[in-house]
């Protein structure tokens, strides 16, 4: 079976990858069949043949997990489309300080449209009231 996986190349620590067609008995290291282009994920840099990948897995090689993602996430020209992350990581006070500020808020709205509620109620039966007190 042909995959397209990754070959690591580069330093202790300091990795970078060819993205490849190789059969899945070879090696890691192995010779490839065919090199679609290259990756680093330090720099998030990456060049990649996109229409050979695609033509590739059409003719059944299989992508690994990291692979697919790359093929996904890259456009045209084969660079890398990286999404950096909006979201901050908070630790657990934080957490549970913005928990309580959002219970809070939640009530205190509540009990304005409780409190809405009530004054919208309170005319309409007073109204029949002073009907009755002018006749």
């Amino acid at each position: 079976m042909v995959k397209i996986r990754l070959k690591r190349l580069g330093y202790k620590k300091n990795p970078t990858y060819r993205i490849v067609v190789i059969n899945d008995l070879q090696k890691r290291e192995g010779k490839p069949i065919c090199e679609l282009g290259h990756y680093n994920p330090k720099t998030k840099e990456m060049k990649l043949d996109k229409a050979a990948a695609l033509e590739w897995i059409s003719k059944g090689a299989k992508p690994s997990e990291t692979a697919q993602y790359l093929i996904n996430n890259c456009d045209d020209e084969g660079r890398l489309i990286y999404k950096q992350k909006t979201e901050k990581k908070l630790s657990k006070k934080a957490l549970a300080k913005l928990e309580a500020e959002k219970e809070a808020k939640a009530q205190a709205e509540a009990e304005a449209a409780k409190a809405a509620e009530e004054a919208a109620a309170a005319p309409a039966e007073e109204a029949p009231a002073e009907e009755a007190a002018a006749e």
